[in-house]
């Protein structure tokens, strides 16, 4: 299987100069295209199966994850709740569960299955071994 290709076009604000950063931010809860700035994050190996490690992908704190059946995820770090660390939660093939409060959130689109509010999603990719966040 060959890596896939990591060239993204950075997004830009109108109005500035081409690969000035966008300021608009997604709305969170929405799951984020493939497309941003790609991010390596670490190797694919600092993360086991069926858990959760923290990174930085472009000044923004994420978590990542990789399931027991080899899918990989990415979420904002923080749970909106109330801090919580996600990267610590507990998870399977439809949701995250922060470990303070059990506030689940499913990896589709970030939604709350409570009705609180999202987590932002990112997409996230193995490439040659590293971890590739798109931001």
């Amino acid at each position: 299987m060959s890596a896939p290709h990591l060239d993204v076009e950075r997004p830009t604000t109108p109005g500035t100069a081409t690969g000035s950063p966008a300021t608009a931010v997604a709305t969170p809860g929405t799951a984020a295209p493939v497309r941003g700035v790609a991010h390596v994050v670490g190797r694919a190996d600092d993360v086991p199966p069926g858990e959760g490690r923290a990174f930085v992908a472009g000044g923004v704190q994420v978590a990542v994850f990789r399931l027991r059946d080899g899918s990989w995820h990415a979420t904002q770090a923080a749970c909106p709740h109330a801090g919580g660390p996600l990267a610590d939660g507990q998870t399977d093939v439809d949701v995250l569960v922060c470990p303070l409060h059990l506030y689940a959130y499913r990896w589709s689109d970030g939604a709350a299955t409570s009705g609180a509010a999202p987590v932002r999603v990112y997409p996230v990719r193995e490439a040659a071994g590293d971890l590739v966040v798109f931001v």
